[in-house]
């Protein structure tokens, strides 16, 4: 929603301006689809030679969330703290054995299909079942526990920045390309310098629509665009780090409710649960 009203009001200020201080549109909009053509022709062929197919699919991906926003949301944080809860409590009093069916076979494990969308995410279930891996061949240590899951998250938050960093590279370089576009433009003009001056101002002004679109695009849409990626991919990277404070604070040989409550703690604040309710929501867990 954001995304639409904020290229409304780019749009409806900037051409509006425009027109209430004696602008005329026609050449404008005459010069517009060729000057386009180029400019995003070359940006577009650009960001293709720049980038793996990875990230030319995560660019497509990362447009959506920009229009969907952040793909965690309370419910969410709430979901992935009863899941924890549930999983610590069982290691708590049965031991690492009783989770070896839940570990190895996520899918099929009647905990984590409580939690679909959770289930769904493959890092966020990977880095659970990991960890208790790990716990499972006594590699108990938590702060080496913590560094290496800090390692994890840290390779998978650089992954998924990539796209939002190739959309600030195309943003950056759109400037020059206008000025490209609007140097052919008056290469054309020049070889018309016989044309009358009626003619000639109106070729000079649809070469400039070239540096005019190439900025405009640049700070005005792709910039932002890139911006709100890159927020986005840091408040979703967040959920992770809560699956690490809640893992950590386990192998400190914590008790099951007071893991939680560190999670809890680090929850983004308008995202956080109230703490009575993620207590009554415990209690309506059934026992495994």
């Amino acid at each position: 929603m954001n995304l639409f009203l904020g290229i409304a009001l780019v749009f409806g200020l900037v051409f509006g301006g425009f027109i209430l201080s004696g602008g005329k549109l026609d050449i404008v909009l005459y010069a517009l689809p060729y000057e386009g053509m180029m400019i995003g022709g070359a940006a577009l062929g650009a960001f293709v030679i720049a980038n793996s197919f990875g990230v030319l699919k995560g660019s497509a991906i990362g447009m959506m969330k920009v229009i969907t926003g952040p793909r965690w949301k309370a419910a969410d944080y709430s979901d992935l703290l009863n899941l924890l809860y549930e999983l610590s409590r069982l290691y708590k009093s049965k031991g690492i054995l009783a989770l070896d069916e839940h570990v190895e076979n996520p899918k099929d494990s009647e905990i984590f299909k409580r939690y679909p969308k959770i289930l769904k995410d493959h890092f966020a279930t990977e880095l659970i079942t990991d960890s208790f891996r790990m716990l499972s061949m006594n590699f108990d240590d938590q702060y080496q526990t913590e560094d290496v899951i800090n390692r994890k998250i840290k390779k998978h938050h650089h992954e998924s920045l990539a796209p939002a960093s190739a959309v600030s590279v195309m943003a950056d370089g759109l400037p020059a390309i206008g000025i490209v576009a609007a140097v052919l433009g008056v290469i054309k003009t020049m070889s018309a310098l016989d044309q009358p001056p009626d003619v000639l101002g109106k070729m000079i002004g649809g070469a400039l629509v070239g540096t005019f679109l190439g900025v405009f695009l640049a700070y005005c849409l792709v910039a932002p665009i890139s911006g709100r990626l890159k927020q986005i991919e840091e408040e979703d990277g967040t959920f992770y780090l809560i699956i690490r404070d809640v893992f950590v604070a386990m192998v400190a040989k914590h008790p099951p409710n007071i893991c939680i409550e560190i999670g809890r703690g680090n929850i983004p604040t308008s995202k956080q649960p109230d703490f009575y309710k993620v207590e009554a929501a415990q209690k309506e867990l059934p026992v495994a």
